[in-house]
């Protein structure tokens, strides 16, 4: 009979060793947002108006657009992070599981799109207002 620690009867179903990459993702794109939100509080607070023509004047800026796109990717990339550890700690059931975290990443990427475009229509021409 074959001896073991318990662990090592669980055959391979341990660790997935990407909980530190994991961890350090969640605290860089925390601080990125948090610099980032720090930077567009600033910045708005700084503009004489903040009605439509004058943040659309502003975010047509490159100055303003790509530190914008920068805060949407690092915001909803933590999002998502940070919403895949609580399903995977507290969803259970495997199918579930799969389930919740596929609508969790269309979910993701598709509001992080829309955001992302609709900068890109301010910052190139565009007005992003609906018509």
């Amino acid at each position: 009979m074959k001896q073991g620690t318990a662990i090592g009867r669980v055959r391979g179903l341990g660790s997935a060793r990407s909980g530190t990459h994991h961890w350090w993702l969640g605290r860089l794109t925390s601080v990125s947002t948090l610099l980032l939100f720090v930077w567009l509080l600033v910045s708005l607070l700084r503009l004489p108006r903040l009605d439509h023509e004058m943040v659309t004047e502003w975010l047509a800026s490159p100055l303003a657009a790509v530190p914008m796109v920068l805060l949407i990717v690092s915001t909803f990339w933590h999002t998502k992070l940070g919403m895949q550890v609580i399903i995977e700690d507290y969803v259970h059931d495997e199918g579930m599981k799969l389930f919740t975290l596929t609508l969790l990443n269309f979910f993701v990427i598709g509001l992080g799109a829309l955001a992302f475009f609709s900068v890109l229509k301010i910052a190139f021409g565009g007005d992003a207002s609906p018509s």
